[in-house]
């Protein structure tokens, strides 16, 4: 069973971001575009689960079901999309995950979902604290159950994103 864990920012998890991306490389090298640190970890200051989430953009998702093998090795399950259609997602750790990768098809809206939402939090403190509030009452209640875990974040997250969405459009339109 899943133990919920909230804790306080670790300034280390961007290094082991960018250690994780060197091993995926040696992996899926010529699919990638362009590689993310998303999720809770990115944001400085956060709290959050200590998972890391990586964000592969590739060519052709279809083409990454073929490195599923090669993503065993360096001790990745994969779980296909796992909920979310054109999305290949991969965890790593089993019941003590460390890492999680979110791979999408470059266009996919996804993408821009995600990058948003870290931006958003990246630039909007009182929100970021809100939101590590909010993860660590839910902990404390739920410490066991994943699933009251995520459905007490789920309104916090979708406001916070459609907010991010429009505030990531304007930033767009400014910058011309």
């Amino acid at each position: 069973m899943r133990k919920i864990e909230v804790v306080p920012y670790d300034a280390l998890w961007p290094l082991l971001f960018d250690i994780e991306v060197e091993k995926l490389l040696g992996v899926l090298s010529h699919e990638i575009l362009a590689i993310y640190h998303i999720g809770s970890t990115s944001v400085d200051g956060l709290y959050a689960k200590p998972v890391i989430d990586i964000m592969p953009v590739v060519r052709n998702i279809s083409r990454i079901d073929r490195f599923t093998s090669g993503m065993e090795p360096l001790g990745y399950e994969g779980k296909g999309e796992n909920g979310i259609v054109g999305r290949r997602f991969f965890m790593k750790g089993g019941d003590d995950r460390t890492h999680h990768v979110h791979i999408f098809e470059v266009g996919s809206p996804h993408i821009k979902r995600h990058l948003a939402f870290r931006d958003y939090l990246r630039q909007h403190p009182r929100t970021a604290e809100h939101y590590s509030s909010l993860k660590l009452d839910l902990a404390a209640h739920f410490p066991d159950d994943m699933d009251a875990y995520i459905d007490g974040k789920n309104r916090f997250v979708q406001e916070t994103e459609q907010k991010a969405l429009a505030w990531y459009r304007q930033k767009g339109s400014s910058q011309g």
